[in-house]
C-alpha cells in the first residue's frame, strides 16, 4: 500500500488521518498542503478518482469570494482555478495509488488494507 496523506496541520481531520494510518502501522506520506501543495499530475488523478473538482472545493473556507467565483465558471476553467488557489481544497486528501477520498473517511480506507 502506497498512502499519501495530502493535509493541513491545522485540520483535525488530517491529525484523525495521520492517527489512523499510525495505528495500524501502515506507511504512509505526509504532504502539507499550505507548504508544497498538489502537483498537476496528483490533482487531476485525484479530480478522476473523485468524479471531479466540485468534490475538492471546500464550501466552507475562508475565501468565499473564490468558491462563489469557482460555482460559476465552466469545467476547464474550475479545474485550473482550483489548482491555483489550493487553500480552497478540503483536507485531508488521502491517495492510494489510483484510488482517493477526501475528508476522514475510514470506513473506506479500512477497504484499501
Amino acid at each position: 500500500m502506497n498512502v499519501q496523506i495530502f493535509g493541513s496541520k491545522k485540520s483535525f481531520d488530517s491529525k484523525k488521518a495521520e492517527r489512523y494510518f499510525k495505528e495500524r502501522r501502515i506507511k504512509y506520506q505526509y504532504i502539507d498542503m499550505r507548504e508544497k501543495g498538489l502537483s498537476r499530475g496528483e490533482f487531476d488523478s485525484v479530480c478522476q478518482a473523485l468524479g471531479g473538482v466540485e468534490a475538492l472545493v471546500d464550501p466552507d473556507c475562508k475565501d468565499q469570494q473564490l468558491v462563489t467565483l469557482v460555482r460559476y465558471l465552466g469545467a476547464s476553467q474550475k479545474a485550473d482555478k482550483v489548482f491555483e488557489n489550493q487553500q480552497v481544497i478540503r483536507t485531508p486528501i488521502v491517495r492510494n495509488g489510483r484510488k482517493a477520498t477526501i475528508g476522514y473517511q475510514p470506513d473506506v480506507w479500512a477497504g484499501w488494507e
